[in-house]
């Protein structure tokens, strides 16, 4: 009944708006943007790919590895509500 669905965003996708958009920050409005998310989703971002850049991440919600791969490279995440 209280389950959260969330919309899954894995690293290589963060990795190919890096490449892309050339974004060092990346947080729902940028997801939106982009065209990743719709308005009313939560995301959360999973460790599926490999990340080669700094980031400093703020969504919903992260997989303990995709945190600690985004922390590896220096990055910082923040979870938001």
């Amino acid at each position: 009944i209280n389950r959260v669905a969330f919309k899954s965003i894995n690293l290589d996708t963060l990795q190919e708006l890096v490449d892309k958009k050339s974004v060092s920050t990346i947080d729902f409005d940028t997801l939106y943007t982009n065209g990743l998310v719709s308005k009313s989703d939560k995301v959360k971002v999973l460790a599926r790919g490999e990340l080669k850049s700094k980031l400093i991440v703020k969504l919903h919600a992260f997989s303990a590895s995709a945190k600690a791969a985004i922390e590896a490279l220096g990055g910082t995440t923040e979870v938001v509500n």
